[in-house]
This record gives C-alpha cells, structure tokens and sequence, in this order.
C-alpha cells in the first residue's frame, strides 16, 4: 500500500453542510431486498472494528443495526467502549445505569436479560456501557479465559437474534480482542482520509493473530467507507486506494460526510428514523442488504 498521502483539493463551492446524493463508484449495485424471514437465530456476530477513532464505528453500528431490524432482522447492539457513545446515540445516559456490559462481564449472578435494554427502533436491542467498562480491561487481565469473557456472556442470547453488532473501542486492547474473538465476522469503517488508511494494516494483523489464536473462523466481512466527499481530490484518492488493496471486499455501501450524522446523535435516534429519506439512510439501507446477502 503506498504510503505517501493523496492530494487535496475542495472545490471553491464546498460546504461541508451540504449533503451529497449517493455517489455512484464501481459499480453501486448493492444487494437485492433481502427475504423476510419466518423464526430468528442463532445470531451472526459482527464486531464492527478499527484502532483509529473518528471513523464512523459508533453511527455505522448504529445505523446498520437500525436498518437490518428494517427488514425484519432481531438485533442486539453491544456496546463495548467505556466511552459510551453508542447508548448515548440511542438516547441512553450511561451514567445513570444500574447495570451495564461491564455487569454482566464481571459480576456472578448478573444475566443478559438484567441489562439488555429496548430501544426506540423495533426489533433492535441494546446491551450499554458507560466508564465502568474500563475497569474490566484491568480486571480481566488476571482471569482465566480472559479473551473469551464477552463470549460467555453474550452466548446465552444469540439464539433469539439474528444479529448482534458489537461497536468496538478505538483500541487493540484486551477489549478489541474479545469481541474479535467471539464474533463470525468483522466490519472495518474506514474513514476517506489518508491517516486512517495507514492504520488498517495493523488491524489487519491483529485480526489474522486472533484467527489463528482464538478463532479460526473469523472472517472479513467487509470494508466500509466512510466521510467520503467527492468534492475533495483526497477522498477520492483515498477510495481509490482502498479499492485496490481490499477488492471486492470493500462495499458498494459508501457512507458520505454528511450535517444528518452529528444531528441523529442530538436527537438519540438512528438516521433511518431521524432522516429516513436522506442519502445517508438509503446508504446504510444498501450496506444492510449487502452484509444480509454476504
């Protein structure tokens, strides 16, 4: 992957403001409507992951889940960062929880259905987090089995979804590691910009040591592009690139930078409710029939 950093170059009428339409790429076709189905599960786990922060993970999980419970999918959301923001994007003050991912990882007796709460969106649950999940990182250290705790705790629920979408931290840490180690596939958001680009590499070998360590049926689902404005000679460079060194991997789904994403997170609620008729809802729509049809 070449390492020197695409040029840049906004047009004189760019306003970051403005949202753009779907941007046609190499083809843009996306998968057909996805059958309903008639019972749910045993869920697909997707942890949606990369190192770097800033690059779409929270509002992807997000919004994916939203739009696959859209067509009739059950989803659970976990959140797997102390930081909190994905309950804080579905309207949930993590500081106000009584239990938490964090509950249920490290106390006895705790059980998913204590902490799993109902969101605004029907069909998709939301397993929370807030700070006290950076406890765990430190406690989990000196536990045996250490790499598997989150799947032991979210094994007792799969079979009541069909989904489960687990927004990582912007770390490789033991955190990262757990949820790459009980997941079937892995979902990089990769934002259109050159510093993000020159991470994945090391994600990329994060992921193949915990195949070949812990879970030998971890796979790439796909990569997701994110931020993309075509206004700018360096987004599409950047997309450029990613092509070339992902294929067929990368989805036709691209995620554009748009003003709907910010406002979704004030209001709580996913752009496919929020804004259901705007180019980044159809985006997520696209890239929820494409990981259906993978």
């Amino acid at each position: 992957m070449d390492a020197s950093p695409p040029g840049d170059g906004p047009g004189p009428d760019y306003d970051p403001t403005v949202e753009e339409p779907v941007q046609p790429g190499r083809h843009r076709v996306g998968a057909p409507e996805p059958e309903p189905l008639t019972e749910h599960g045993p869920a697909r786990v997707i942890a949606v992951a990369n190192q770097k922060g800033g690059v779409g993970k929270t509002t992807s999980t997000i919004n994916l889940g939203a739009a696959l419970a859209e067509y009739g999918r059950r989803v659970l959301l976990v959140d797997f960062d102390p930081q909190g923001a994905l309950s804080v994007g579905l309207g949930v003050q993590p500081h106000q929880l009584d239990s938490t991912v964090y509950n249920l990882l490290m106390e006895r007796g705790v059980e998913p259905d204590d902490v799993i709460l109902e969101t605004s969106v029907p069909g998709m649950d939301l397993l929370p987090s807030n700070i006290d999940l950076s406890a765990a990182e430190v406690q989990l250290v000196t536990e045996v089995g250490r790499e598997q705790a989150l799947g032991r705790a979210i094994k007792r629920v799969l079979d009541r979804y069909d989904v489960v979408l687990i927004d990582c931290q912007p770390s490789l840490g033991l955190l990262t590691i757990n949820a790459l180690a009980c997941a079937d596939n892995v979902l990089i958001p990769l934002a259109c910009e050159f510093f993000s680009l020159r991470g994945v590499a090391l994600l990329m070998d994060t992921i193949d040591k915990v195949k070949d360590r812990l879970n030998p049926d971890l796979e790439l689902i796909g990569v997701l592009p994110t931020m993309f404005d075509s206004r700018t000679v360096h987004t599409r460079e950047v997309h450029q690139r990613v092509l070339e060194a992902f294929g067929d991997l990368v989805f036709d789904a691209v995620i554009n930078r748009t003003i709907r994403f910010p406002e979704t997170t004030v209001a709580g609620e996913p752009i496919t409710t929020w804004a259901p008729n705007s180019s980044g809802a159809a985006a997520y729509r696209m890239l929820a029939r494409e990981v259906i049809a993978r």
